[in-house]
């Protein structure tokens, strides 16, 4: 797993082997590789055709979808695992698929990277322009970002979903690091959710 992103390190050393696992907005199936080596069934839904291509020739199993659309014909706890990890923040309505997710699994994972990184305020602050960052390499008009969501209100729209957040990360330079003030100094957020 050390060779996997490190918000999905995070979230494979906390899926238990042998659940099934549904990986929304999948990209070229790192994740699922890993969850599959570690005995689940883990199964993907992806938007790019490319990256479709890049799971189907690694023996992996996706179906091409959009999350915003897509996800309702899952039936309500089809999987014990849902994960949605730096997609919601490219999702029209990332509470709706939220939903979704964890209608389709009691538990779930959401990563994204956050917008209110002290590097984020600062380039906003002092250059006046949307940030270009190692993390967040796209221009304004070229990124698939179109909200900008920050720990803090993610961690607000859990509580007006009515979910539990059971566990979270926060990863700075690619480490997990302390909560302490994560919705400045955490460039990247893992939580774990369930229903309540």
């Amino acid at each position: 797993m050390a060779s996997l992103r490190p918000d999905l390190a995070v979230i494979a050393r906390h899926v238990a082997p042998g659940s099934r696992v549904l990986d929304v907005g999948c990209g070229d199936g790192e994740l699922m590789a890993a969850l599959v080596a570690c005995g689940c069934d883990a199964r993907g839904l992806e938007i790019e055709p490319a990256n479709v291509a890049t799971c189907v020739s690694r023996g992996l199993s996706v179906l091409q979808g959009d999350a915003d659309s897509d996800l309702s014909y899952y039936p309500d706890n089809s999987v014990d695992v849902a994960i949605l990890s730096q997609t919601l923040q490219t999702t029209r309505r990332p509470d709706l698929v939220i939903e979704q997710l964890l209608r389709i699994a009691p538990r779930g994972f959401v990563s994204f990277p956050n917008f209110a990184h002290w590097r984020v305020r600062a380039s906003l602050m002092f250059g006046g322009h949307m940030p270009v960052t190692r993390l967040l390499p796209e221009t304004w008009y070229d990124t698939p970002n179109i909200h900008h969501v920050t720990i803090d209100d993610f961690r607000a729209l859990a509580g007006r979903l009515g979910l539990a957040v059971e566990r979270s990360w926060f990863l700075k330079g690619g480490r997990v690091t302390s909560s302490t003030a994560a919705n400045l100094r955490a460039e990247h957020a893992v939580f774990q959710l369930a229903r309540r």
